[in-house]
């Protein structure tokens, strides 16, 4: 093919530890299993940032928070920066977006009552909106609405359980049926997109899934594939007592994490660190069924690509904007440095790299990696002053790794609480002291803070991160060099947007041309 079809398809909190393939845990994703028999895992892919508008907006600008700036949902992304659609689109695709990016307007470019300005749930520049779907999710209530469904005064009660919620997880499933979630719905849609495409057009769309993104519940027979008893033990500390006693952050997310607040809806105001072993367990297993959903419906899709012929004509490349901590440290959801809620999947799978097909990359990659890799897949210039760089080396001949690879991935944390001031109320910091940078390699990890202690755990005997050893006289020489390469790494990697550029007699020189 003269230049690819391009299907980049995201799905929201899905940890990379959750697919069939890898065995790591007893989830079903047959249709991802296959997408990546026909294409590359990489194994061991982190996101730069959460949750959903800092962690899309590396994804999408290829530049670290640090550049990016996008800090919290509701962060502006600063016009001057460049988005993997509008990169497209200047290549000569129109980029088509079904779902949500979740990047808020820059204010400084619109004037008067604007009403994107009061939402973070914009559209990245760049992007047709053939389907925006935000969690308000008017178009899928519609869409319901139109099969008979009656939908409550307050929407968010479809997610209720059949039978009502109680204070602790179900797995009682909602008055919707399988077939009709939002993830079908928006398959649905890009079906009928897909009808409309002709060939010898290449296309770009970008199918953004917002499952299995809580609220957690899923349509039978989803709801009880899988047996709570099921699974490995969780990575915690014995009690939710002793996990709060890790760091402040760790007691503040505890304080501040609600039962009823966007997990389990109608469950009331008690605190996620009250549930017991068996509640996280449950609440696991309808994770797993939610995961189990978005795969049937991603399989559905890739069907279809294949009815229409386009299946040797299309890139796919599929990933989540950050993980789930699911029942690890005694709660839910995606904050802080731990692990689990930055593990997240990467496959992509290209029919004109054959060599790579069924290959499992376990090289350290990141969320930034995506935009190079998608610009140069489809022979489109890939700027020289992106942060992350191109993992198409890894689908090629034998996959090693290229010279200079990264030995270790970085993430950044903010846990300001702009309009609030909660978490500065809370934790005693200036707004600007609210924020973490984690530099993670194969041995130690370590969690510099701007106004908190530091973290560092010894991942050869402690992969669960439950002991600290920043404090241990043993370990200052390790931590010192660990932070040294953190500062190192935010010194390569600050805004370079002009810093390979010099202005000569001859014209402009472009070091990173």
């Amino acid at each position: 093919m003269s230049r690819p079809n391009i299907l980049f398809v995201t799905a929201d909190q899905w940890r990379g530890d959750c697919l069939g393939a890898l065995g790591a845990m007893p989830v079903a994703t047959p249709h991802l299993d296959a997408l990546a028999a026909r294409g590359v895992s990489f194994t061991r892919h982190f996101a730069n940032a959460a949750p959903c508008s800092p962690a899309r907006a590396c994804l999408y600008t290829g530049l670290y928070q640090m550049t990016n700036r996008v800090v919290r949902n509701g962060t502006p992304l600063d016009a001057r920066h460049d988005t993997i659609a509008r990169m497209a689109r200047r290549g000569g695709y129109d980029p088509t977006l079904f779902g949500y990016t979740d990047q808020s307007i820059d204010p400084r470019t619109t004037e008067g009552d604007d009403p994107w300005i009061r939402t973070y749930e914009g559209v990245l520049p760049g992007f047709t909106a053939r389907l925006r779907l935000p969690e308000s999710n008017g178009p899928w209530f519609a869409w319901l609405k139109r099969r008979g469904y009656a939908i409550p005064a307050d929407p968010w009660d479809i997610y209720r359980p059949v039978g009502g919620a109680g204070p602790r997880p179900s797995n009682a499933p909602p008055v919707y049926g399988a077939g009709e979630t939002e993830t079908a719905f928006v398959v649905d849609t890009f079906a009928d997109w897909l009808t409309e495409q002709r060939a010898g057009r290449p296309w770009f769309a970008h199918v953004s899934f917002l499952r299995p993104h809580p609220p957690y519940i899923v349509p039978a027979p989803y709801n009880t594939m899988f047996d709570p008893a099921g699974g490995p033990a969780f990575r915690r500390r014995a009690s939710a007592a002793e996990e709060r006693a890790l760091h402040p952050l760790v007691a503040y997310w505890a304080d501040i994490t609600r039962a009823g607040h966007h997990y389990v809806i109608g469950a009331g105001d008690g605190g996620v660190a009250d549930w017991t072993d068996a509640d996280f367990r449950v609440l696991r297993a309808v994770y797993f069924g939610m995961i189990a959903e978005v795969d049937a419906e991603i399989g559905r899709m890739l069907g279809l690509l294949a009815e229409a012929g386009m299946a040797e004509d299309t890139i796919v490349v599929f990933t989540s904007d950050h993980g789930e901590l699911m029942g690890d440290h005694w709660t839910v959801g995606k904050y802080g440095f731990f692990d689990a809620a930055y593990h997240v999947p990467l496959i992509v799978a290209d029919p004109r790299a054959p060599a790579g097909h069924g290959r499992r990359v376990a090289a350290f990659t990141e969320a930034v990696d995506v935009v190079p890799t998608l610009l140069g897949l489809a022979g489109l210039p890939v700027p020289g002053h992106l942060d992350g760089a191109s993992l198409a080396p890894f689908m090629e001949g034998t996959g090693v790794a290229p010279a200079g690879w990264r030995t270790a991935v970085h993430w950044e944390y903010d846990f300001r609480e702009v309009a609030s001031g909660r978490a500065q109320a809370m934790l005693d910091l200036p707004l600007d002291a609210c924020s973490l940078t984690v530099q993670r390699g194969e041995r130690f990890k370590y969690v510099h803070f701007a106004g908190l202690p530091p973290l560092l755990f010894d991942l050869s005997d402690d992969p669960a991160e439950t002991v600290d050893r920043a404090g241990d006289p043993t370990m200052a020489a390790a931590r010192l060099a660990e932070a040294e390469a953190l500062l190192a790494w935010r010194a390569r990697h600050l805004d370079r947007r002009l810093t390979g550029l010099a202005l000569t007699a001859g014209g402009v020189v472009d070091a990173r041309g």
